[in-house]
């Protein structure tokens, strides 16, 4: 199609592809109608229906985290933007590298208070690191290009372009050519001088990593230091997306509840930031501190989460004289349990004797999280996701992200009960994808967190009728096999050790998504 009869919709899409997206998740609605008819002029845009915006953002969300590239979403106005936006708040907090496309009314409409007119800016802005709207056809493709900068510089981030209706429809000037990209910023060296010191002379420290200090050359280099100094290495809670199992060098995570973090920090002369923000608690708690290091820590920054925190990592390694390899211990691999009650520790130790090589876990587990993933710290060499903004109903979707990403690889979601049912359409899209996910649903029919955190808060004492009934699940009991079978994926309920081993490992032998409801 000539320049001069590209509609702005496709000048949008056709700039996108152009800076490497290559995966739209959408939901879309009438003012988004003139984007939707232009995937059809840009096959090089994957179009991938959710039938939920929280499943559209989450999946976005968890193909970024595996791709290393942007997904875009096309999302419904305000509304849409306000439904997507839970697990927009869980990309922001792990800077996933998004583009979210908005439509919105036509300029002379949008005025008129339409039943779906809203403040679009006031929603995007607390999930979005760049934010603009498109004033016509001409403008679209080049804040198009703008927005997918701004999601890939500096380590990646989360940019919300509002396309209006009628700068969809109406003519423009053709496709932006892409933005140079900003790269993650150097650390200065004294950064590096500084780290170097705290970390000589066998003092007792530690370095906490996030960001892309949890994977690949950075991780290695990690251990290095940890290697040559006696530090211990630590993780944040909850990173985006951390490299594990056999032949990986491994670092221990810092525990979510305040007390066992402040006892794993306790003692410590420095703490060492790497690609992360200093330790502080999930939630403020009666008579408990919200940040975690001691205060007789001397905290230091080596590298923030805008800066190239792999490039520190190396040269702190050979400043301090570490050894080009660090050695790797691997942890012991269970075997896969043959009888017993099914728990999570009996799950964690069938995942770690059965999880495939190069396989990729999303872990929405919740309360049985911390037992599995010590399990299978000796699992075959995996990729682990985790919830890293908190806002649950993640871990579906980022799972059907992360099989769009990665389709040679195979998924397992390991998910509670009450986390899946706030996207459980993602099954939907797994199934009409063909996607290679397997998911795990830990039920113990109750929001067993909430039940957990209610004495935590000191909230106990006056606990009765009316508490109980927001924590339990049942009165009916859901049923997730037969969720699953009306979206297209077929499933099983088990309810020991041995029928879940046996069902894992025929859902992971088997192409296709598959769910498996165990029953605690």
């Amino acid at each position: 199609m000539a320049a001069g009869t590209m509609t702005g919709a496709e000048s949008v899409l056709r700039t996108l592809s152009a800076g490497g997206v290559q995966v739209c998740f959408a939901n879309p609605g009438t003012s988004e109608m003139h984007l939707v008819a232009a995937l059809d002029r840009v096959p090089e845009v994957r179009p991938v229906l959710a039938l939920f915006e929280g499943v559209a953002s989450g999946a976005a969300d968890g193909y970024a985290r595996m791709a290393g590239i942007p997904a875009a979403t096309l999302l419904h106005l305000g509304p849409g933007l306000g439904n997507a936006f839970a697990n927009l708040h869980n990309a922001y907090k792990a800077r996933t590298p998004m583009v979210n496309v908005v439509g919105d009314h036509a300029v002379a409409h949008a005025p008129l208070n339409a039943p779906l007119a809203s403040d679009i800016a006031s929603v995007a802005r607390p999930v979005s690191h760049w934010y603009a709207s498109a004033r016509d056809a001409r403008s679209a493709a080049t804040e198009a290009a703008a927005a997918l900068a701004a999601a890939r510089g500096r380590g990646g981030g989360i940019a919300t372009l509002v396309v209006p209706a009628d700068a969809g429809w109406e003519t423009s000037a053709g496709p932006a050519e892409p933005l140079p990209v900003a790269p993650p910023a150097a650390v200065p060296q004294g950064a590096v001088e500084a780290a170097a010191q705290a970390l000589r002379g066998g003092r007792r420290s530690a370095l906490l990593i996030g960001g892309a200090a949890t994977r690949g050359r950075a991780l290695r280099a990690a251990a290095r230091i940890a290697a040559a100094t006696g530090a211990r290495l630590l993780h944040d809670t909850f990173p985006a997306r951390l490299e594990r199992g056999a032949g990986v060098p491994r670092a221990q995570p810092l525990p979510y509840l305040t007390e066992l973090a402040t006892e794993a920090l306790a003692g410590l002369e420095h703490l060492v930031i790497c690609g992360t923000q200093a330790p502080v608690a999930f939630f403020a708690y009666p008579g408990r501190p919200s940040r975690l290091a001691d205060p007789s820590t001397a905290v230091e920054v080596l590298a923030g989460p805008r800066e190239d925190v792999a490039g520190a990592l190396e040269a702190l390694a050979d400043a301090l004289g570490a050894p080009a390899d660090a050695p790797v211990e691997d942890a012991p691999r269970p075997a896969a349990p043959s009888g017993g009650p099914l728990d999570a520790v009996a799950i964690g130790a069938a995942v770690a004797a059965l999880l495939p090589e190069g396989a990729i876990v999303v872990d929405e587990s919740v309360t049985c999280s911390a037992p599995i993933v010590a399990a299978t710290a000796g699992a075959a060499r995996h990729d682990w996701l985790t919830l890293t903004g908190g806002a649950i109903g993640q871990g579906l979707p980022a799972a059907t992200g992360a099989a769009v990403a990665c389709p040679d690889r195979p998924v397992l979601s390991l998910e509670g009960d009450g986390s899946a049912m706030y996207t459980i359409q993602s099954l939907w899209t797994q199934a009409r994808e063909g996607l290679d996910v397997t998911t795990v649903i830990l039920a113990n029919r109750s929001y067993a967190i909430l039940d957990f955190e209610l004495a935590r808060v000191g909230a106990e004492a006056t606990r009765g009728p009316a508490a109980d009934a927001l924590f339990g699940l049942g009165r009916p009991d859901l049923d997730f096999v037969g969720m699953a079978a009306g979206m297209g994926v077929p499933g099983v309920r088990v309810d020991d050790a041995r029928s879940f081993s046996a069902a894992l490992r025929e859902a992971l032998a088997e192409p296709g998504p598959r769910l498996i409801e165990a029953w605690l």
